[in-house]
């Protein structure tokens, strides 16, 4: 039965993570075939630093994903902690309401901004672009701060009150550090969103302004020049690198407080 299990498992982590393997194999392909091996290289990766199309791309891309993930986490942290504190049936109204943008198809939403910038008179392009990425990732920050504000004692922060602290003294330095974990996840989960979006994006973006879905998404009806695979790579392993980064941090932190429970507990 163990053996079963453990198959099972691995052949989900093989149809999840093969095809991205495959394509960092090719991506020091000599050859531009994607099913033949021509040897190994990196010219690939040096053609990438002289696409002027794909790093203009990339730039606009990280810096979206950068500004709309800093801002839709601050506004997704404050609307989560007022949320949290209103009585259960207007919480529970607004979560329902909040959950229509992650559920509702994304050919809508983006039909949808586009509209709204039009009636509005806004020309689509950078800031277009950024207001809608904006908007469709404040619910995902929303529901990555909500449980973590659920696990919180609620009356620490009464608690900080009664001692002297002020309200934004409060939040800042007992709310804030006991929902971090949801905070730093709705942000992360908030710039890969906006670095993998292709449909909202192809709607609200303008002229002069294009991320790499949009420009992949061109290519492809030419055919994916291997110069995206380097491209793939480099992002797959960034990424990779900061998630490492931020669980070995929450990591010790969690390690770290259990440590100083356990030598209150004993002082005690």
């Amino acid at each position: 039965m163990k053996f079963f299990k453990r198959f099972y498992i691995g052949l989900i982590f093989t149809f999840l993570y093969a095809p991205i393997l495959i394509l960092m194999v090719f991506s020091f392909n000599d050859s531009k075939s994607r099913g033949r091996w021509g040897g190994f290289t990196l010219k690939w990766y040096a053609d990438l630093l002289q696409d002027r199309e794909i790093m203009s791309a990339l730039y606009y891309t990280i810096l979206i994903a950068l500004l709309s993930a800093a801002i839709a986490t601050l506004i997704g942290t404050v609307a989560a902690i007022g949320i949290h504190g209103m009585n259960r049936f207007i919480r529970g109204a607004i979560i329902n309401i909040t959950y229509l943008p992650v559920l509702n198809p994304d050919i809508v939403t983006g039909i949808s901004l586009m509209m709204l910038f039009v009636f509005v008179k806004m020309e689509r392009g950078f800031l277009s672009l950024l207001l809608a990425h904006i908007t469709f990732n404040i619910p995902y920050v929303i529901f990555s701060v909500m449980p973590k504000l659920k696990q919180m004692d609620k009356h620490l922060y009464e608690a900080a009150l009664d001692l002297g602290a002020g309200p934004l003294y409060a939040y800042r330095k007992v709310i804030l550090p006991e929902i971090m974990p949801g905070v730093v996840t709705g942000m992360i989960l908030a710039f890969t969103l906006s670095i993998d979006d292709f449909v909202i994006s192809y709607f609200t973006a303008g002229a002069g302004v294009s991320n790499l879905s949009i420009i992949i998404h061109s290519m492809a009806r030419r055919g994916i020049n291997p110069t995206i695979n380097a491209l793939s790579t480099l992002m797959f392993t960034a990424v990779l690198i900061l998630l490492l980064i931020v669980n070995k941090r929450a990591g010790n932190g969690y390690d770290k407080k259990t440590k100083n429970n356990f030598e209150e507990e004993i002082a005690i």
